[in-house]
């Protein structure tokens, strides 16, 4: 009898251990993968189904609170600007943000493609990163011509972001130990530096000991 409570026991921690500890070994995983410079393994641990609302949701949200500290430049690009941008955003994260795209990145040791050129150029406009006086000076020249405004701006923040990219790809440091920390019963984080990027990562489980990465908290 005394053996058997004991076996019970033993299984209810094991149980108890292996559930708790599950995302720290999804954790491994991801870190082993990208070591590894093994993109299809990467990005079997993703979501993609939740991970490209969740970026685009991040990315609309960040350019709308841009926008408006910038009240002369929200009056002369109007709706139109607004909804050019999120159609750009919204591009940009649906070609980059793919299994396929994750795959080429990490094998190619984060060598940027057009599809990535474009999502950092997305989030630049997003952050703040665009210059306001050649935008409002565009807006004038163009005649309202939102869309050649929103062109003539990709274009240049692609290329002011392509060498920034590949700047951080050649010399960019990783974080040797990322802080790993539950934010729920069914939610982890991972945080660290990719590339001289901070980066967070945020997992949900999938059944009880399985983990996927839903959303990246970007810079």
């Amino acid at each position: 009898m005394k053996s058997l409570k004991f076996i019970l026991i033993t299984l209810i921690v094991v149980a108890i251990a292996v559930f708790a500890g599950s995302p720290y070994y999804t954790a491994y995983q991801l870190k082993q993968a990208y070591d590894a410079h093994d993109g299809t393994a990467l990005a079997s641990h993703i979501n993609f189904d939740q991970l490209q609302p969740n970026i685009e949701n991040q990315l609309t949200s960040k350019f709308s609170n841009t926008l408006q500290q910038y009240p002369l430049v929200a009056q002369l690009g109007g709706d139109a600007l607004n909804q050019a941008a999120n159609e750009f955003i919204s591009s940009a994260v649906s070609n980059a943000v793919t299994a396929d795209n994750v795959t080429r990145l990490i094998d190619t040791q984060g060598q940027a493609n057009q599809a990535t050129k474009e999502l950092a150029a997305a989030w630049a406009i997003a952050s703040n990163k665009v210059n306001l006086r050649e935008l409002v000076q565009d807006i004038i020249v163009q005649r309202g011509d939102i869309q050649a405004v929103i062109q003539n701006q990709m274009q240049q923040v692609i290329k002011q972001q392509s060498g920034e990219l590949q700047q951080h790809v050649e010399s960019g440091e990783d974080s040797s130990k990322p802080k790993l920390s539950y934010c729920g019963i069914n939610c982890f984080t991972i945080s660290g530096q990719v590339k001289g990027y901070p980066l967070t990562l945020e997992m949900t489980r999938e059944g009880l000991i399985g983990w996927k990465v839903v959303n990246v908290v970007l810079p």
